[in-house]
């Protein structure tokens, strides 16, 4: 799991709140073609919103599947959007600069 402290935490979720869903779990759920997707994305933006269009009853128990096949954190979850955040592998390559 991705260590953070309170205050980069709170910075994410600022972010995140600000952030458009980049994607969106519909009927197929998290099939491997939306975690390779959400995979891209997070490899391409660090920090990313998704939305439950569909399977709404299910968030709570398919975003810590999410979370765990993109090997990413969760930030936040309200209503029916989760934020999930991972770094860039290399601290060169980040795009976000935490406190």
């Amino acid at each position: 799991m991705i260590e953070l402290t309170g205050r980069q935490l709170s910075f994410l979720k600022g972010r995140g709140q600000l952030l458009e869903p980049i994607l969106k779990v519909g009927h197929a759920g998290l099939s491997d073609a939306f975690v390779a997707s959400l995979n891209q994305a997070l490899d391409d933006h660090e920090l990313v919103k998704v939305k439950f269009s569909d399977l709404k009853e299910e968030k709570k128990t398919l975003t810590p599947v999410m979370v765990e096949k993109t090997r990413s954190r969760l930030i936040l979850r309200v209503g029916n959007v989760a934020v999930l955040y991972r770094p860039a592998a290399e601290p060169e390559k980040r795009k976000l600069k935490l406190p």
